[in-house]
Order: C-alpha cells, then sequence, then structure tokens
C-alpha cells in the first residue's frame, strides 16, 4: 500500500472512530428522567419536553429559565399543565 493510500485510510478509520461522538452533540448528553411528585410519575426531559416546557414559559408570560432552577411551586405548576396537554409524557 503505497503512503497517500495509507493516509486516506488514516484519516477514514479516524472519521469513523470519531463520528458517533461528534454527531452525538448535547442530545445524547440532554436526556434524562424527572420526578414529578404531585402525580407520583416520571418524565423524559429531552427536546420533546424542552419544546412543551417553552410553550408553557410563552403561555404563562415568563422569562426562560432552566426548569431544575425554578422553584418548586412553579415546577408544579408546569407538571399541572403539562398533564392537561398531550398524552406522550414518558
Amino acid at each position: 500500500m503505497s503512503r497517500g493510500h495509507r493516509t486516506v485510510a488514516s484519516f477514514f478509520l479516524a472519521a469513523a472512530l470519531f463520528a458517533p461522538v461528534v454527531f452525538s452533540g448535547c442530545s445524547a448528553r440532554a436526556s434524562y428522567r424527572v420526578y414529578d411528585p404531585g402525580h407520583e410519575d416520571y418524565h423524559v426531559w429531552d427536546s420533546n419536553e424542552g419544546v412543551y416546557y417553552q410553550r408553557w414559559e410563552v403561555e404563562t408570560h415568563r422569562d426562560h429559565r432552566d426548569f431544575v432552577k425554578r422553584g418548586a411551586d412553579e415546577q408544579k405548576e408546569y407538571w399541572n399543565w403539562r398533564h392537561g396537554h398531550n398524552d406522550d409524557r414518558h
């Protein structure tokens, strides 16, 4: 195998090894379960739940803030609102 072919082969091997890391992005790290104590159930917090959360912020005229940084009362208000919107919350 010539030097040029080895370089190209090495490049493709490196690309194949690092592709999952590069393309996983934030979405791989952003999915986790959140417990809703008022309704005694869990929700998968992912980009889908994030859309509902942003909608709740807009509809209730709230500034954007990470869910985990909101107080228990506001989190409870969100879960009450969420249970009234769409059933694909698990």
